[in-house]
């Protein structure tokens, strides 16, 4: 999950995804400069957060229904 400390979004996906045991790996794009860039070749230029890899599909500031659902049709 490409995030930052200060999107609220983002803790309130973390806490959703943790609540169901969904495992991720947070990437933090403000102290990665790295994946900052990433992020934006992956998203045509949007450094948008939270980003999600589901499968090879990039979930843009997904609600927790959608994470879900894309879990389900990886699975």
């Amino acid at each position: 999950m490409y995030s930052t400390e200060w999107c609220s979004y983002c803790r309130t996906l973390k806490r959703a995804m943790t609540e169901r045991g969904i495992g991720f790996a947070e990437i933090d794009i403000d102290s990665e400069p790295e994946a900052g860039a990433t992020l934006e070749a992956l998203t045509g230029g949007y450094r948008t957060v939270p980003t999600l890899d589901v499968c090879g599909k990039y979930l843009v500031n997904p609600k927790i229904a959608e994470v879900v659902e894309a879990l389900e049709l990886c699975n």
